[in-house]
């Protein structure tokens, strides 16, 4: 049951950090202390529990949609939606051994903002209101930024019967989830129903710890396009068959993967470009593979050098194909352009941090975030805390327990102008 305060809310800075404490031990290796929660995995699922039950026992009421986004408010369930929501989160899911805060701190400071405003009694032009997006990451199934996608109505940018990298539909591991992959419709929200959108997130690089500022004020996010590449060969005895007569998926995709390093480092096409991941079939020490499917990530804060660099990659594809005899194929896409955030909110977080005295600054981000789908349907902001140096997407990836309270009380502060949240006294 919930009880409501007379005083202006605060953050539970105890509250915030045990829950980091408790949903970063879920998925983690205790080898490496890397967590794997893939979107949509059985770890990603305990995950979604834990959040879920941390509202419930809060006083909050707790939904899910067609696409597994789950949303937390203060209103009773079942109760209409009488004003724009001012929505506030991240997701829960991580990349392959990564690390406890990626996302799933934005997570967790929304549902503390949303706690704290149901504790006080207030009333606010728009209702504050924390998500948890899915499969953000698209480490399992390669359709990242789903649930953000589906909550924007980009419906026709996703695959009909999205697969993961084994093949496998997402409908089953989306019905574990609550969702429903045939009614996804039911999951788009029109634009007028959010009034903004503000994600708290890590920094995931070194710029605010080597400046020494608490909080960065984001005022653009990278694009991203994720292409998935089959490379078919043939499949042959390493020791019988000869080298002139070989067509080595593998050996085709290496040339593939220097390729997309050239795109970034020599012919500087896009930011950065990467492949982190490689699928050998059969996978044996003395056969010649005869499928490879790997994935490409391309990145840059300007469109048009995004669209210039998917254009050569593929050109490129096709060099290697001419060239090894293999059959390449672009079998999946998924893209996101870069975003500026909206300069009235980011004024917002910086009034915020003027009045609690945290020193700030601007910066861009360069990874990509729920934030810049959202950005479709209603004006979105970022707050960033440091990364102790700099690393994210691995088992170090940290953030001072003192900067994660501050981001989440700059978030608070936000949440309440934002909203337009008053007290009922």
């Amino acid at each position: 049951m919930t009880h409501h305060r007379t005083a202006p809310p605060t953050v539970d800075g105890g509250r915030l950090l045990r829950r980091v404490e408790e949903l970063g031990n879920i998925g983690r290796d205790p080898a490496t202390g890397g967590i794997t929660r893939e979107g949509y995995s059985p770890a990603d699922r305990e995950a979604r529990a834990y959040v879920v039950e941390e509202a419930r026992a809060a006083g909050l009421t707790v939904s899910v949609d067609a696409a597994g986004n789950i949303f937390i408010r203060a209103q009773p369930a079942g109760a209409a939606a009488d004003r724009p929501a001012l929505l506030m989160g991240s997701h829960l899911d991580t990349v392959v051994g990564g690390g406890r805060l990626d996302g799933a701190y934005g997570v967790l400071a929304a549902l503390e903002v949303v706690q704290a405003c149901a504790e006080f009694a207030a009333e606010s032009r728009y209702e504050p209101m924390a998500v948890a997006f899915t499969n953000e990451e698209g480490a399992l199934f390669p359709q990242p930024f789903f649930g953000a996608s589906v909550l924007s109505g980009r419906l026709a940018d996703l695959p009909r019967e999205p697969l993961d990298h084994n093949g496998r539909s997402l409908r089953g591991p989306l019905a574990l989830a609550g969702g429903d992959l045939y009614s996804l419709g039911s999951a788009v929200w029109p634009a007028e129903s959010v009034a903004a959108y503000l994600e708290l997130h890590i920094e995931q690089g070194p710029v605010l710890e080597r400046t020494g500022n608490r909080i960065g004020v984001v005022n653009g996010i990278t694009g991203r396009t994720v292409l998935t590449v089959e490379i078919h060969g043939m499949a042959g005895h390493a020791g019988t068959v000869p080298m002139a007569g070989r067509c080595d998926a593998l050996a085709a995709a290496s040339r593939a993967v220097l390729a997309v390093e050239r795109i970034a480092s020599e012919r500087d096409l896009c930011r950065v470009a990467t492949v982190g991941r490689l699928v050998i079939h059969p996978n044996s020490p003395n056969t010649i593979a005869d499928r490879v499917r790997l994935t490409v990530d391309l990145r840059d804060t300007v469109a048009s050098r995004m669209d210039k660099a998917e254009t050569a990659l593929r050109q490129e594809l096709r060099n290697v194909a001419r060239q090894t005899g293999a059959e390449i194929e672009v079998v999946a896409r998924t893209h996101s352009g870069p975003v500026s955030t909206n300069a009235d909110l980011r004024a917002l977080i910086e009034e915020s941090c003027l009045k609690l005295g945290v020193p700030y600054e601007s910066l861009p981000s360069g990874a990509g975030h729920d934030a810049q789908v959202v950005a479709d349907i209603a004006p979105v902001a970022m707050i960033f805390v440091p990364s102790i140096g700099g690393a994210s997407h691995v088992p170090h990836e940290d953030t001072d327990p003192a900067d994660l309270v501050v981001g989440a009380e700059v978030l608070l502060h936000t949440a309440l102008t934002a909203a337009g949240v008053r007290t009922t006294r």
